[in-house]
């Protein structure tokens, strides 16, 4: 098992975590979230009259819109916001505002690892400050394996480029999702 990895972290430590409330004016809820040198900001908008078209009228409607650092948004980014909505969907009382749509934006500030697990956290934090009811709080991390076969928990993007497999975990709703090395495929 390695001790150290190159920023000096034992395999189980996580990079400095960082939250704030609040942090944008004129969304209805938003908070940023950092680990590291990775920063995600999340805004929330709603909720708003009316679904989006074929989703359930007696139900509220999660949109989330992904926002890279820079260029457009890929293949990767389209998945990430396919696995948020559904975990936010999981959390979030759909039928205490039936026919209507909640946005999320996450916006990359900046990508050095964990930009997932960055993105659940903040998106979680914004829908507090919103004040969206919730079933329950969802916290997120990510472990990979190494190619030693140790696990580290909180990787950096360095360190994700060498790793043979990553796991997301979001708890307490236990959706797991496990990415291979060299796959871009996701189970949620």
């Amino acid at each position: 098992m390695e001790s150290e990895r190159d920023d000096g972290r034992s395999p189980s430590q996580l990079r400095p975590l960082s939250c704030a409330r609040n942090v944008l004016h004129r969304s209805h809820g938003s908070a940023s979230w950092s680990q590291g040198d990775t920063k995600v900001l999340a805004a929330v908008y709603g909720p708003k009259a009316g679904t989006k078209k074929n989703e359930n009228p007696e139900k509220a409607c999660i949109e989330v819109i992904w926002k890279p650092k820079t260029g457009q948004i890929g293949k990767q980014e389209k998945e990430f916001e396919m696995i948020l909505k559904r975990t936010l969907q999981s959390i979030c009382i759909l039928t205490l505002n039936p026919n209507t749509t909640t946005s999320i934006i996450i916006q990359v500030v900046n990508d050095d690892g964990a930009l997932l697990v960055c993105a659940i956290n903040a998106a979680c934090a914004a829908l507090i400050d919103a004040g969206i009811p919730l079933k329950h709080l969802a916290v997120a991390i990510c472990c990979c394996l190494a190619e030693g076969g140790y696990v580290i928990l909180d990787p950096t993007k360095l360190e994700e480029q060498k790793m043979r497999g990553f796991a997301y975990l979001v708890f307490p709703n236990s959706i797991v999702s496990v990415l291979p090395k060299g796959s871009s495929h996701v189970e949620g």
